[in-house]
């Protein structure tokens, strides 16, 4: 392995705890720095402030060691050689990503730069930002021989963060000179040369000493854009197979076939063409509004970014409407919902198309208990219990005496209920699944009445062959 170097990470959320403890994981000495005074009192007691696979592990194996947490940015910042921005971008009005949190932390950065430092984009910011961030410090009357400005973006997926780092697809680099791109290089050394996947504490995952990490190096601008399309390029995988689902479905096709044979096409791929309730959480919204101002800023007018977001938008409203088909009617019924995260394996419910749907039965009349493995601490912030919003500690807790059952997130225990179980605990054996989770016929064989998205929805066994519900 080539000189540990010292990496400095602004901000402890998602991206930027992730980055610190794989830095660390890696070798490097780093310092992860926060303005959330009780945030870095949590982390340093050895707290693990959200949800993630792994992550526990490695911050219990490198917290004081490989990796610490302050709440001073200068005197990490004096310390450091490299210094990735990872705070929040989230979005505004517009549609734009708001930038003011990178703006405030490049002023600051500038306040305490004294040496040589590369500045690195780790958030996911719009095309342009790294200039930006020149000028912010050229403002500030810094030389431009005291820093470099790199776009990293960061390609990770909730609940697979570590490993995905780890084992990346890809590293891109976006620097603008030969100086940033070698100390960049010599950062992710250990897992593009492959020294760190023969370490016997080594985390396993898609790469090898034999097929290391590949690392692309790009201009800054291609580096943001890059992260951008790719993110509205998976949405638009999402929101394309949902669409598809709505068509089967109409003439009594079954979705999760089609996607199967769509996925064997090698330039395809199988991976986000699984129908339901449409993209949620912290990236895909954000992204392709994201996106597509940027698009507009330029002059262009990129209609098919508005149209993924269309029928993500109204993928909720035909769940929705399969619910209110099954009942008949919404006001006085009782519904459990499994599942308040945007997607399984995180505690993650920003954009959720679970909170979306339960908010609007709510409004419409039902009661609703709920039940997640991780998320419903974060969802009492949002709906908190009352007398028609409850919270179970168990999925068949949630199904006790309801008269239906919905999948709201795709946990595999979700996928591996005891479905005699379920069967006695509810009044009426009705599920509507938002995951497709389950095979219709089985389903029915069980003794349900099951919905799903794309597929001809099913009565029970006893009730005779199999018949289409009215949608």
């Amino acid at each position: 392995m080539t000189k540990p170097v010292s990496i400095c990470v602004i901000g402890s959320g998602y991206v930027g705890l992730v980055a610190a403890v794989c830095f660390a994981e890696m070798g490097h000495s780093v310092v992860c720095v926060d303005n959330d005074e009780s945030r870095v009192k949590t982390l340093r007691e050895g707290g693990v402030p959200i949800y993630e696979a792994n992550l526990p592990e490695l911050l219990k194996k490198h917290r004081g060691h490989g990796v610490e947490f302050t709440t001073e940015l200068g005197s990490a910042v004096e310390r450091s050689d490299a210094i990735f921005i990872a705070v929040g971008t989230p979005q505004g009005d517009t549609g734009a990503a708001d930038l003011s949190f990178v703006e405030a932390v490049v002023s600051e950065i500038a306040r305490a730069i004294t040496s040589y430092k590369v500045i690195v984009e780790k958030s996911t910011v719009p095309v342009y930002t790294n200039e930006w961030i020149r000028r912010v410090m050229q403002r500030y009357g810094i030389d431009h021989a005291l820093f470099d400005v790199v776009s990293n973006p960061e390609f990770l997926r909730e609940g697979t963060a570590i490993v995905d780092f780890l084992h990346p697809d890809r590293i891109v680099v976006g620097a603008g000179s030969e100086r940033a791109a070698r100390l960049m290089e010599s950062i992710y050394e250990p897992i593009t040369g492959g020294s760190y996947y023969t370490r016997t504490d080594a985390l396993l995952g898609a790469c090898s000493s034999e097929t290391p990490a590949k690392l692309l190096l790009t201009s800054a601008q291609s580096a943001e854009i890059i992260k951008h399309a790719s993110n509205a390029f998976l949405a638009l995988k999402i929101s394309f197979i949902n669409a598809v689902a709505n068509l089967a479905e109409s003439v009594d096709a079954d979705v999760e076939d089609i996607a199967a044979g769509i996925g064997l096409d090698s330039r395809i791929g199988h991976k986000f063409l699984h129908a339901g309730l449409g993209y949620g959480g912290s990236c895909f919204p954000k992204d392709v509004a994201a996106f597509h101002w940027v698009a507009q800023q330029q002059g262009l007018n990129f209609e098919l970014l508005q149209e993924v977001q269309r029928i993500n938008d109204a993928q909720k409203d035909v769940f929705f409407n399969k619910v209110r088909s099954a009942l008949w009617t919404l006001r006085g019924k009782k519904l459990a919902a499994l599942g308040l995260a945007f997607k399984r394996d995180t505690d993650d419910i920003r954009e959720s198309p679970a909170l979306s749907v339960i908010k609007r039965l709510i409004e419409a009349g039902a009661s609703v208990t709920a039940y997640d493995p991780a998320a419903m601490d974060r969802a009492k912030e949002v709906l908190p219990p009352s007398k028609q919003m409850k919270y179970a500690d168990s999925a068949i807790e949630a199904a006790e005496d309801v008269d239906a059952v919905l999948i709201l997130t795709d946990w595999k225990e979700f996928a591996t209920l005891d479905l005699a179980e379920l069967n006695r605990a509810v009044r009426f054996p009705i599920v509507i699944d938002g995951r497709n989770l389950y095979k219709p016929l089985y389903m029915a064989e069980q003794g349900f009445t099951y919905v799903s998205i794309g597929r001809p929805a099913v009565y029970n066994a006893q009730q005779g062959k199999p018949r289409r519900l009215i949608a």
